[in-house]
């Protein structure tokens, strides 16, 4: 593929072995949905149409699918592991997140003044927002301080308030998979990748696994304003997932993503390198809980898969001091956690990008033509 990293960079987590995996492949004949069990790769185009059938069925046994053998990286092209499922995400879910989307707005998408605005909100609140339970009478009192000092914020009020943010990241099948170019606009001159862990939910509400992924997001366009987050968040190209789904079983359990470390990797062709982490243990809300305001008042009768936030806010000056970071094109963003493996994209403008032609009528396409739109089994 065009720019792509290399499919070493996108691997398996060392004991991918022992796990259970599902995703899909690209094939001669379309996309395919495989389970990856025991090191053996199978492909259920035989059983199901999609990942979507797949998970609703929940046998992830491979019975009745066509092995392909050992999965082999390089051999293998993975596409993002998700078709039907709807792609929402969760902001402001950690408390320095939370920090920085406030200096965002404050600064109103500018760069320069973020610096003092960021020392005022870390002198002002110290480690309060860090340890206040959201909804509580003391994120209750937090706010009041808050307010009367005039540095309250609706990304706070997300941050420790009793609603999480909730907010739909992608169009189905618009998101992009390990080894793929990845895109910001071309208007924008503020922005990051977002390393976050994303978790596979049926459409009964039950998290079936978790992948790795990557909210691209525009800090000039929501800093502006809220109310173009759409546009901050939804472009061509702008999310990727994978490389697989690990599927929760005796070797991977949700506590696994609840202690999970994430880690990000920037490197630029000018010679650039940032690295940092996450750790899943300073979430502000529980992802089960997160998962459940999802499905308050909601049906998602595919399933969904949903982004769980970060903790990352990169404040690493790139070019001249005070700036912070910002993407430059050919940037490679490696996200990487123990138990799920590596998630590798090369950066890109959004209009350079692949254009995004697969959309549901050509999957219907796609699968009647090859007569896989019949019952299950």
């Amino acid at each position: 593929m065009k720019g792509s990293p290399g499919g070493a960079a996108s691997a398996l987590p060392a004991d991918w072995e022992r796990g259970a995996f599902v995703g899909r492949l690209r094939t001669n004949a379309g996309p395919s949905p495989v389970l990856l069990v025991g090191g053996i790769l199978h492909d259920m185009t035989a059983v199901v149409p999609t990942v979507s059938h797949l998970v609703e069925r929940g046998d992830f046994s491979g019975a009745g699918g066509t092995p392909l053998g050992r999965f082999d990286p390089e051999a293998h092209q993975l596409l993002s592991p998700v078709d039907l499922q709807c792609v929402k995400a969760c902001g402001v879910t950690f408390a320095v997140s939370a920090i920085e989307r406030v200096i965002e707005e404050r600064a109103r998408g500018d760069w320069s003044a973020a610096a003092a605005i960021r020392e005022r909100l870390e002198d002002r609140m110290g480690g309060s927002i860090r340890s206040v339970v959201p909804g509580s009478a003391e994120a209750a009192a937090l706010k009041a301080a808050l307010i009367e000092d005039g540095l309250w914020s609706q990304y706070l009020e997300v941050a420790i308030g009793p609603d999480a943010e909730v907010f739909t990241k992608a169009p189905v099948l618009a998101t992009m998979g390990p080894d793929a170019e990845i895109g910001i606009r071309s208007d924008s001159s503020w922005n990051n990748p977002e390393p976050e862990i994303a978790l596979l939910v049926d459409s009964r509400g039950k998290a079936v696994g978790a992948t790795l992924g990557n909210d691209v997001n525009l800090r000039d366009f929501e800093g502006r304003s809220a109310l173009l987050l759409g546009k901050a968040k939804d472009n061509n190209a702008s999310c990727s997932l994978g490389p697989l789904v690990r599927l929760f079983d005796d070797t991977f359990t949700i506590d696994d993503v609840r202690r999970a470390e994430v880690s990000l990797t920037i490197r630029g062709e000018d010679g650039y390198l940032l690295e940092g982490a996450s750790n899943m243990a300073e979430i502000s809300r529980d992802p089960l809980e997160l998962v459940r305001q999802t499905l308050s008042e909601h049906q998602y009768p595919d399933g969904f898969v949903l982004f769980l936030g970060t903790l990352f806010a990169p404040v690493q000056d790139r070019d001249e001091p005070g700036r912070g970071f910002t993407h430059k094109i050919g940037d490679t963003v490696a996200i990487a956690s123990e138990r799920l493996g590596t998630l590798a994209n090369r950066v890109v403008t959004s209009r350079d990008a692949a254009s995004w032609e697969t959309g549901i009528a050509a999957l219907i396409a796609n699968l009647g033509g090859r007569g896989l739109l019949g019952a299950t089994k």
